[in-house]
């Protein structure tokens, strides 16, 4: 081992603050592999996400993060990945996203625009329905396959330090996150009530997560030449014409409420 990971080791061990443990787990992931960022996001079931530690620039953490936390995460595969009972450990972000999601509005205006060329992520199950996930990104190039071995390598350690952040932080506005949350999530899953049928919101939802055409018919077990009729009505009863202006109205759902 490179005498350079003792101290960021040490600061693991020792039992300080909770920006120390995080701060010391970004730094022990640098070692590992080059990386442009770091962001520990903890998901919760019933309230909104929190960021317990992030790497970015004040200008950036505003753009990004802000935003994202205002109501699209509810968009990102993480994010619905985080929800699933059975989750990996750590995963390449890339894997986990629908297969039209760099064609999705929520890509290109939030993804995108962070330059990220690759992330891996690692993802901790904590009581209470939480699930901490820990953002490696790289702007640059892909991580290469011994790195994103090194990175797997070091699932265990993460892991641990993940959860010692959890246990040294603590929390105090759960009832306001809760009522945005519900807000938040009620407005996603009514999104176009009153002028969509059902079948035409369920669509509606895939699509704005980056699901295709065959994609959103595999998740609903129906024909592809059935989505294409029910997107050709939705879009027609939202008075839209393209994707991003169902994205629009969706973000502006989010805002008006």
């Amino acid at each position: 081992m490179n005498r350079d990971w003792f101290p960021p080791l040490a600061e693991l061990i020792s039992n300080r603050a909770e920006a120390d443990t995080a701060g010391a787990l970004a730094e022990l992931v640098g070692l590992a592999v080059k990386h442009e960022g770091t962001c520990l996001i903890a998901f919760h079931a019933e309230r909104t996400p929190e960021v317990l530690h992030h790497t970015l620039e004040p200008a950036g953490a505003s753009h990004y993060l802000d935003r994202y936390l205002a109501g699209p995460y509810l968009l990102d595969p993480l994010f619905r990945l985080s929800q699933e009972a059975l989750k990996p450990g750590v995963c390449r972000y890339r894997d986990a996203t629908p297969d039209r999601f760099r064609s999705s509005e929520y890509y290109r205006q939030y993804c995108e625009q962070t330059h990220l060329t690759d992330e891996i992520d690692y993802l901790v199950d904590m009581a209470g329905g939480t699930t901490l996930a820990l953002v490696v990104g790289r702007r640059t190039r892909r991580f290469s396959q011994a790195e994103v071995g090194r990175l797997h390598d070091m699932t265990d350690l993460v892991h641990a330090a993940i959860r010692k952040v959890w246990d040294q932080h603590s929390y105090s506005a759960a009832a306001d996150a809760a009522a945005e949350h519900l807000r938040l999530t009620r407005c996603f899953d009514n999104f176009g009530a009153g002028l969509l049928t059902e079948r035409e919101r369920q669509i509606t939802q895939l699509l704005l997560q980056g699901h295709s055409t065959k994609s959103v018919a595999r998740e609903l077990g129906i024909a592809p030449g059935t989505v294409m009729v029910h997107k050709r009505n939705l879009f027609s009863k939202l008075a839209i014409t393209s994707q991003y202006e169902l994205f629009s109205r969706f973000i502006d759902e989010l805002t008006r409420h």
